[in-house]
């Protein structure tokens, strides 16, 4: 468990379920954040949870307890050529980016899959979600391509960018 000034930082656990599914599917719903276009149910969290076993995943909570954030480390393939390679997901709740949950989280998965072996991250985001492109920007990360009107959600078209950062 790691502290920032008014946040904790700890390993996501089965407790922490309903309020990162609710969290998560608030960026369903409203934005270009996350790519499904309905809701998902609560055991989505399990998938989740699978996807990112052995990989380092986090909560983010403030003073009272509530989920600010949270994040993990996936495989990008399970090929053994790119276990060294993981993709990265987060989520801040809106009103509370801007205070430094989302860099506290990313450097902590970095130090957490760095002492896995991971040396590649790579972050895979909507074209439409311009302040996540912004973010990983700031902290490190370079476009490493762009696949043109690959994705539609509600019937808006959008391109899909890989960032990546070296680690």
């Amino acid at each position: 468990m790691s502290r920032m000034s008014d946040f904790i930082l700890a390993p996501l656990t089965e407790s922490d379920k309903v309020e990162v599914v609710d969290l998560f599917n608030h960026y369903v719903r409203t934005t270009f954040a996350a790519f499904l276009e309905d809701p998902v149910p609560y055991e989505f969290y399990d998938m989740l949870m699978q996807a990112a076993h052995g990989y380092p995943a986090v909560s983010t909570r403030d003073r009272e307890g509530t989920l600010a954030g949270f994040g993990m480390l996936r495989p990008h393939t399970p090929l053994p050529a790119f276990a060294h390679t993981a993709e990265v997901t987060y989520f801040v709740r809106p009103d509370m980016t801007g205070r430094g949950i989302g860099t506290a989280m990313l450097r902590h998965l970095e130090e957490e899959g760095k002492k896995r072996g991971i040396s590649a991250i790579l972050a895979h985001i909507s074209s439409r979600n311009e302040g996540s492109i912004r973010f990983h920007q700031k902290n490190g990360f370079f476009e490493a391509g762009r696949f043109r009107a690959v994705g539609k959600k509600n019937g808006i078209v959008f391109d899909t960018v890989w960032m990546e950062k070296l680690v």
